[in-house]
């Protein structure tokens, strides 16, 4: 056990992801059992909700547990302080709640100038009452699941160790894109994957274009703020506001080109915030 946990103090990330990866892939392999990785079925709409939430243990367990180890029980007063920390002020708050409702509404918008199947999902839905509800409450379970982990111990050590926010951004999207490899494999093969085009296209364009981009920002407004509450909500706004909007007509190539232009806008508002705003080394104790 000494060794255990003198390997773990010394190398947190890495243990970090080995946990989260064994208790979210192992989840999704217990629940999907001999069956292997078919979705269709009467009981498939059970077995990805019981997915996700094998999902969603891995980071939540793996951040609190290694939050103990690492940093001891000063590190979780610390977590719990970071998680009610709210007096933050009004702009960021603005910036966490409204940058992804903002972008995706401009970009499926714009596009569905070009095609109606890019009118966002809210304007087309026959019960916005409940899709409201939903996506809400589906943006805040994620939301306080993953960041507990993700942000909460991953981008919170990173930034202790002096990691700048852009390259802690991009790592931990990178990351998080990797560890979603699972879900995005087994949704490819549903109306909303990858229709006609290649998986080998399809994936990669999924996991590794749009996450990226909002995790700098995230880490960005995580790292000026101290508020881990602040992170929490940002991503939620994300889950929330991707589920409400995005047509779910879209598969293939033009949820591919949904994604690479939604990355694309992000990509342009980071360059605004490198020019205007001069991103500080951290400076965490």
């Amino acid at each position: 056990m000494l060794k255990i946990s003198a390997f773990t103090k010394q190398h947190p990330l890495l243990t970090y992801l080995a946990l989260t990866f064994a208790i979210s892939w192992g989840g999704i392999l217990l629940v999907v059992g001999r069956g292997g990785f078919a979705v269709n079925g009467e009981q498939s709409e059970r077995l990805f909700m019981l997915m996700y939430l094998a999902m969603l243990a891995g980071p939540c367990i793996a951040g609190i547990v290694l939050t103990r180890v690492v940093y001891g029980r000063a590190g979780l007063r610390d977590l719990v302080s970071r998680l009610l920390r709210w007096r933050v002020g009004v702009r960021w708050y603005t910036a966490a709640l409204l940058l992804a409702p903002l972008v995706i509404t401009v970009v499926l918008l714009t596009l569905s100038r070009i095609s109606p199947e890019f009118l966002p999902r809210h304007f087309t839905s026959d019960d916005k009452g409940f899709l409201l509800q939903f996506s809400f409450t589906a943006g805040l379970m994620v939301g306080i699941f993953e960041e507990l982990g993700w942000t909460g111990f991953v981008v919170h050590t990173m930034l202790k160790r002096r990691c700048d926010i852009l390259s802690t951004g991009l790592i931990v999207g990178l990351l998080f894109g990797a560890w979603n490899l699972p879900m995005v494999f087994l949704m490819s093969g549903t109306p909303s994957g990858a229709g006609g085009l290649s998986l080998a296209i399809f994936v990669p364009a999924t996991l590794f274009s749009w996450l990226q981009t909002y995790w700098v920002l995230l880490v960005w407004v995580y790292d000026l703020s101290g508020s881990l509450l602040l992170a929490l909500l940002m991503y939620a706004s994300l889950i929330a506001f991707w589920t409400m909007l995005t047509p779910l007509a879209l598969s293939g190539l033009t949820l591919v080109s949904y994604y690479l232009i939604f990355s694309a806008a992000m990509w342009i508002i980071i360059a605004v915030v490198l020019r205007w705003q001069t991103l500080p080394r951290p400076q965490h104790a």
